[in-house]
């Protein structure tokens, strides 16, 4: 069955031995800089998820975790878990509000820890159904390739969108470099992005007289450092890509544009400028093309 640490880390989704590890070392840097890097080691992680232990970890793992889970003993996240309680309840799932200090001088609406709480939160299909603009920049462009099907990327059009997908060149260095850093086969994260392309080069292809929006499609071959969805030139959803790590992990930031300088002026100019930069596709992607 596991431990009540297994179901709160499964709950969190960062429930393998990296994960946690990084979750580890960001506790670790706020009371204690010298357990940085002294995080459990896989046997040893697995026998915490597992309860698999005759004693209780070391004091310094003891500090760390309660750190990570405030409001939880030692003994409750060692505890075998039934499923029987919910631990949303418990106030270490509480999500405080943003402190108003932050709030007046950030332009910065929301934030989500993983991409799928946003998603939930978000769906796609909500996100775009008014929107007059989509700017879109990352490596494949999921949010809209993937939620988002043929027929309501039309019905986009025909209510006049505009939509602007800049995708990490599926035929470049930098997809591979990121393929290896996610721990992909050879191939993987290119194979999806030609599909994503393709995707969009079908329904721009179907565009008639009445279809008022237009899709515009670039590539770029570079470091992959954001995703961003820009939103009628007011909302901007940022995820930074972390190393390490599938961009299904990373944190997510929601910002409005407002009258002061914030950070949405910040990361609209970033995508103006890589769309500036960026290239149309040499070819157009069929779905037999494998990567």
């Amino acid at each position: 069955m596991g431990t009540v640490l297994k179901a709160l880390l499964q709950q969190r989704h960062i429930q393998t031995v990296s994960a946690f590890n990084r979750e580890y070392d960001a506790a670790a840097s706020k009371i204690d800089s010298s357990a940085i890097g002294a995080g459990p080691k896989k046997a040893q992680f697995y026998r915490w998820l597992s309860g698999n232990i005759s004693t209780l970890p070391y004091p310094h793992h003891c500090r760390i975790l309660q750190e990570m889970f405030p409001g939880w003993s030692i003994e409750e996240l060692f505890s075998n878990y039934t499923g029987g309680a919910d631990l949303r309840q418990h106030k270490t799932m509480a999500i405080p509000p943003l402190a108003s200090s932050i709030s007046e001088i950030s332009d910065i609406k929301s934030v989500f820890t993983r991409r799928a709480e946003f998603l939930k939160a978000n769906p796609p299909q909500e996100l775009f159904h008014e929107a007059r603009t989509i700017d879109l920049v990352g490596l494949s462009l999921n949010i809209l390739c993937q939620q988002c099907s043929d027929s309501e990327v039309l019905r986009m059009m025909r209510n006049g969108t505009t939509i602007r997908c800049l995708f990490l060149d599926p035929d470049g260095s930098n997809i591979t470099e990121r393929e290896h850093e996610e721990g992909h086969a050879a191939g993987a994260l290119a194979h999806l992005t030609r599909l994503n392309i393709h995707m969009l080069q079908r329904v721009q292809s179907s565009r008639t007289v009445e279809t008022g929006g237009r899709i515009h499609i670039r590539v770029y071959d570079a470091p992959v450092r954001f995703n961003l969805c820009i939103i009628d030139s007011e909302v901007c959803v940022m995820q930074p890509y972390l190393p390490f790590a599938r961009g299904l992990e990373s944190p997510t930031f929601v910002s409005k544009r407002r009258e002061i300088e914030g950070t949405f002026q910040t990361f609209a100019t970033v995508f103006e400028e890589m769309w500036r930069k960026g290239t149309e596709p040499e070819i157009e992607y069929s779905q037999g093309v494998t990567a």
